[in-house]
C-alpha cells in the first residue's frame, strides 16, 4: 500500500501523483500543513517538508524528484513505452533537467511565493507567519512567471512534449506548477497559445482528473480551470 503525505497546493505532491496516476497506482493521500511542523511528520522527514511516500511501512521517500526516480525503478522499468523516462541516457538527462526546472526555478521564482502569498497566509496563524499577503512578493513572481510560460510555450512548439517525442516527467513537473498557478488565475493563456494547447493535452489525461474537482477552503478556482477546452 502506499501512503502520500502531500499538500494540494504543493508542485512537487501534484507531479507525485500524476506519476502515480500515470503508472496505474493509488495511494492513500494524507494532507499536511508543513508550516505546523506536526511532530508526527517530522519523524518521518526532519525537513518538514512535502511530498513524502511511504510504501507498505518502509522507510520515508522523501521529495518530488527522488519519489518520481523511486517509482521510475519499481514501475516505469515494466512499462515499455508509457514509461516516464526515456531509455537513452541523454534523453533522460534532458527530462531530468526540466523536471527540476519545473520544480526547483520555477518553485523558487513564481509558484511558492504566489501560493505562500494567496493560500497559505490565510491558513496560518501569525506566529508561524500568517497575515497580509506580501505585494512585492506576488508583483514580482507574477514577472517572473511570464518568463517561464514563454519557455513552456517554446518547448511545446519545439517538441512533441516538452522534453522529447513522448510524455515525461517533464510534462507533469511543469503540469503540476502550471496547475496550481491556473487554479489562482495567474496564468494569462491568451500570450502564450502553444503553451495553452500543450497543457490541454495534459489536462485531458485521466491522471489530472482528480484535480479538477478539488477546492481549496475559501479560495474557488478560476472559473475556466476545471474546463478541459478553454
Amino acid at each position: 500500500m502506499l501512503r502520500l503525505h502531500h499538500h494540494p497546493m504543493s508542485a512537487a505532491s501534484r507531479f507525485v501523483r500524476l506519476t502515480l496516476g500515470e503508472y496505474g497506482e493509488r495511494a492513500e493521500l494524507a494532507e499536511e500543513r508543513p508550516w505546523e511542523r506536526r511532530p508526527d511528520f517530522l519523524a518521518l522527514n526532519p525537513a518538514g517538508t512535502l511530498p513524502v511516500l511511504i510504501e507498505d511501512n518502509g522507510p520515508p521517500i522523501v521529495g518530488g524528484t527522488v519519489i518520481a526516480e523511486y517509482l521510475d525503478e519499481t514501475r516505469g522499468a515494466f512499462q515499455r513505452d508509457k514509461r516516464l523516462l526515456a531509455e537513452k541516457a541523454i534523453e533522460r538527462a534532458e527530462t531530468r533537467r526540466l523536471t527540476e526546472w519545473f520544480l526547483g526555478k520555477l518553485e523558487g521564482e513564481a509558484t511558492r511565493y504566489l501560493v505562500r502569498e494567496r493560500v497559505f497566509k490565510l491558513e496560518m496563524r501569525p506566529e508561524e507567519g500568517g497575515g497580509s499577503p506580501d505585494a512585492s512578493a506576488i508583483r514580482a513572481a507574477r514577472a517572473n512567471l511570464k518568463h517561464h510560460m514563454r519557455y513552456v510555450g517554446w518547448l511545446a512548439e519545439s517538441r512533441n512534449w516538452l522534453s522529447g517525442s513522448r510524455l515525461s516527467y517533464a510534462d507533469l513537473a511543469a503540469a503540476a506548477a502550471i496547475s496550481i498557478l491556473d487554479y489562482l488565475g495567474e496564468v494569462s493563456w491568451e500570450e502564450e497559445p502553444v503553451a495553452k494547447e500543450w497543457y490541454m493535452r495534459v489536462k485531458s489525461r485521466p491522471s489530472f482528473r482528480p484535480f479538477l474537482s478539488e477546492r481549496v477552503r475559501g479560495i474557488p478556482p478560476a472559473p475556466h480551470y476545471a474546463e478541459l477546452d478553454f
